[in-house]
């Protein structure tokens, strides 16, 4: 299962008022493994960055002019993220400039959703966490995921926090798989100078629980429903 992790910066806050991204960061993950294989691009919006936006994420339009533009690496981003499930926090905004991206290079891109699916990080947490404030900064708190570096947003810096809190919000496996992956299986690195290498190929063992493991999970599985909301139990139902 290849999932990635995506987070944008934006010029501001509504695309329909002519907002452009300026940042995109992707981080890979394989069967709840973060790999060392990932996507960031700083980009020329073509337009100013506007005062609430510059506040939130630093990115200055002095640094951003000698930066490429979306249309020089659309080939390689959708490339990327071709046959993947993208995890994202509040996915409709990241999706919306995404798409207007896409649509502005006259190349006829499709949709984002037809190259991969989507989940929305944001959905999920209102409904394991219901009432609650469900930022990223909320549940990197809730989940005891270590955001001191998050003085300003940041693309990759927010994917990789995700990335931790996904992983916990769903279950925590990715210590699990981090043992059983061979470490050599992703050795290779999509950088901002967009240098590409093909993944290598995994070779991953299928361990089946036993009934204890069965009955464990069961009973974890009723506990987060006590907490909140457990999807698995109620697509059960």
């Amino acid at each position: 299962m290849r999932q990635i992790i995506l987070d944008t910066e934006t010029t501001g806050l509504r695309v329909e008022d002519g907002h452009r991204l300026i940042e995109i960061g992707c981080i890979e993950m394989i069967n709840r493994k973060l790999t060392t294989h990932y996507f960031h691009h700083y980009i020329n919006p073509e337009r100013e960055v506007e005062a609430g936006a510059l506040a939130v994420h630093g990115i200055t339009n002095q640094f951003l002019q000698d930066k490429p533009v979306f249309s020089t690496i659309a080939d390689a981003f959708i490339e990327f993220v071709s046959g993947a499930e993208l995890i994202i926090h509040n996915a409709p905004f990241d999706l919306s400039f995404l798409n207007n991206e896409l649509m502005l290079t006259k190349r006829g891109y499709k949709s984002l959703t037809d190259y991969c699916g989507v989940i929305d990080t944001l959905q999920l947490a209102r409904q394991i966490h219901v009432g609650q404030r469900n930022s990223l900064d909320a549940l990197c708190k809730r989940y005891a995921v270590d955001n001191s570096k998050r003085d300003l947003h940041g693309a990759l810096l927010d994917s990789h926090l995700l990335a931790l809190v996904y992983l916990a919000m769903t279950g925590g496996q990715g210590s699990f798989f981090d043992s059983m992956v061979e470490k050599e299986s992703t050795n290779t690195i999509q950088s901002a100078n967009n240098t590409y290498s093909p993944r290598q190929s995994f070779n991953l063992p299928v361990i089946v629980a036993n009934t204890e493991e069965i009955e464990s999970h069961q009973t974890y599985l009723e506990a987060m429903k006590k907490k909140g909301k457990c999807l698995w139990l109620d697509d059960k139902a």
